[in-house]
């Protein structure tokens, strides 16, 4: 007989980020040329300071580093949040991990017991379903509306939160700026948020990897800088997007609540350390001139413009211009975006090319919503992405041709 896999191993839901790549390699594989704005991975250049750094590398041994982090880079966070965020941080506030994955799993670890729950405003970013799942926690969703551009619920945020509040709750957990919605949430939300995660001894779980990058002159306020909320708050942080390091896998859980750190570097410590080179490299990025997330800053606004513009005339796609991050979700005209996406890469090109996105479905709790819903990563190319749109709006008319009309 052979032995069984674990329950829990099979509750975890495939990626709905990369569980289509192998669609998209059969297409290849065919000759198609495909257009992946399924993944949030950035084409700016990293910056040449993390090579030159890494290449400066002449110890002779690649040692072991210590679990809590290369002290250089944690300095170099402890300076970015005191000079950017008017944060203060002790060394002790801070663990380097393998990413803000590693990050959220292990907050997630150390936060909840199987069984509890944590409070999500849907759509979230689809990871966080595998790893809640991974931990035996419920995700309990806030669902938000594309047409309030995914904030909390206008007509009563309060109690939208509030009403999900159970005795197995231990937190709310949220990306902002939002993955997959670019929404970018008010001071009056974030303070909000505090104030329920204080009142009701919650932990409130910020996920801030895309904080550099919100548009149109919009203001910042990190979870971060709640002074009064400050044990409550953990915040997950990368090098992955900021600096478009996305391989480097260098990532940050930040929190002042001193027992959370210390549960924390247990798990650091059963994985003894994250790589020395990329930890050199990563202390490294944070040297870069402010000019150059600056001049990312704008391009990325003007590749959201293009896109959005783009979408815009598509008949039958609905969406709300993206505030930050960058990523656009758009409510499109089928009844299985899924579906979509896999005819998209078996049974469809345009001269041969042909586009990939993430069905937005694994990014809800709430069975059955987002089936007719997109993401779209815009950290593309101005042209690529008005490519991109181009072959969309060919293959929604041909699939409503071939099924006799869209949605």
């Amino acid at each position: 007989m052979n032995p069984g896999i674990s329950r829990r191993s099979l509750g975890v839901p495939a990626s709905s980020i990369r569980g289509l790549i192998p669609f998209a390699e059969r297409a290849l594989k065919a000759g198609k040329k495909v257009h992946f704005l399924n993944i949030g991975q950035p084409d700016v250049p990293t910056p040449e300071g993390y090579f030159e750094a890494v290449r400066s590398f002449r110890e002779p041994v690649l040692a072991y580093g210590g679990s809590h982090g290369n002290p250089k880079l944690v300095q170099s966070l402890q300076r970015v949040y005191r000079e950017e965020l008017g944060v203060a941080l002790a060394p002790e506030n801070i663990l380097v991990t393998a990413g803000g994955s590693e990050a959220l799993w292990f907050t997630v670890m150390v936060l909840c017991d199987p069984g509890d729950e944590l409070i999500v405003p849907e759509p979230f970013y689809a990871n966080y379903a595998a790893i809640c799942a991974g931990a035996g926690v419920r995700i309990v969703p806030v669902t938000t509306r594309t047409e309030d551009g995914y904030h909390l619920p206008v007509s009563d945020p309060a109690r939208a939160v509030e009403s999900k509040i159970t005795p197995r709750t231990r937190g709310i957990l949220l990306s902002h700026p939002g993955n997959p919605t670019g929404t970018v949430f008010t001071r009056q939300e974030v303070e909000l948020l505090g104030s329920i995660a204080s009142r009701f001894g919650l932990f409130l779980v910020a996920d801030e990897v895309y904080r550099d990058f919100t548009y149109d002159g919009r203001p910042f306020t990190s979870f971060a800088s709640l002074e009064e909320a400050k044990e409550h708050v953990v915040v997950i942080d990368s090098v992955s997007k900021r600096y478009s390091a996305c391989g480097a896998r260098i990532g940050f859980i930040v929190s002042r609540n001193e027992a959370v750190m210390e549960q924390a570097m247990k798990f650091a410590q059963s994985r003894g350390c994250t790589p020395t080179l990329e930890q050199i490299g990563a202390a490294a990025l944070y040297d870069t001139p402010s000019s150059f997330l600056e001049g990312v800053r704008r391009e990325y606004q003007m590749r959201r413009d293009a896109l959005c513009h783009a979408l815009e005339t598509i008949p039958g796609v609905t969406l709300r211009k993206p505030e930050g991050a960058f990523y656009l979700s758009a409510r499109i005209p089928v009844q299985d975006a899924q579906a979509f996406a896999i005819w998209m890469m078996e049974e469809f090109d345009l001269n041969g090319e042909t586009v990939l996105f993430a069905p937005l479905e694994g990014f809800y709790a709430t069975p059955g919503l987002g089936r007719n819903e997109i993401r779209l990563c815009y950290a593309l190319e101005k042209a690529k992405l008005e490519r991109a749109a181009e072959i969309i709006r060919a293959g929604l008319r041909a699939y409503g041709n071939r099924k006799g009309g869209l949605a």
